[in-house]
């Protein structure tokens, strides 16, 4: 299995090979994805759909991070990337975030990916497909669309069985704590 990228006009498959997984730019992408994971883990122990995020600039600096809060804030808006791009663009005394990478647990929805894409972020990168509402490539292709003024460079598929199997987990703990109310 390998990790897909936008390049050259369309979706690549890079495979992961020792030389891949050694390469310095995959470790990095590791270290900032596994914080995301970690933020998703704490989201999900407060009973908030398990999604994390992080922003980091090009030098490789946390610049802001959030979780989902959607339950505990009553907020519908309260996405992790959407709390996390919030978060550095206060940082950062500016809504122009091209020199940021944002790393998010699950592909992005319509609403997160259409914050993402005004954002001008230099990159997305994000864990596993979300086949019901991911808008960067699998129900929809939001950033490649018409109405995108930015082309989103994305790279997917970083810690993808991670992220996963933590969302699955979740889930199914729910459906068991249901069925046994």
């Amino acid at each position: 299995m390998g990790n897909w990228e936008w390049g050259m006009g369309n979706w690549q498959m890079f495979e992961n090979t020792s030389a891949a997984i050694d390469n310095p730019a995959y470790l990095m992408h590791r270290q900032w994805m596994s914080r995301a994971l970690k933020l998703a883990q704490e989201a999900g122990e407060a009973g908030e759909v398990p999604v994390g995020a992080v922003v980091v600039d090009d030098a490789g600096n946390l610049i802001a991070e959030a979780a989902n809060r959607r339950e505990r804030d009553l907020d519908p808006t309260a996405h992790a990337e959407i709390l996390a791009l919030r978060a550095a663009g206060k940082a950062l005394q500016t809504w122009h975030l091209n020199h940021c990478t944002l790393y998010v647990t699950l592909e992005p929805c319509p609403m997160c990916t259409g914050a993402i894409v005004l954002a001008r972020l230099a990159l997305l990168v994000y864990g596993v497909d979300d086949p019901k509402t991911g808008t960067i490539r699998t129900v929809a292709n939001i950033p490649d669309s018409a109405c995108s003024n930015h082309r989103l460079p994305v790279l997917a598929g970083i810690m993808e069985s991670a992220c996963r199997t933590q969302l699955q987990d979740w889930f199914a703990q729910r459906r068991r704590g249901r069925e046994g109310a």
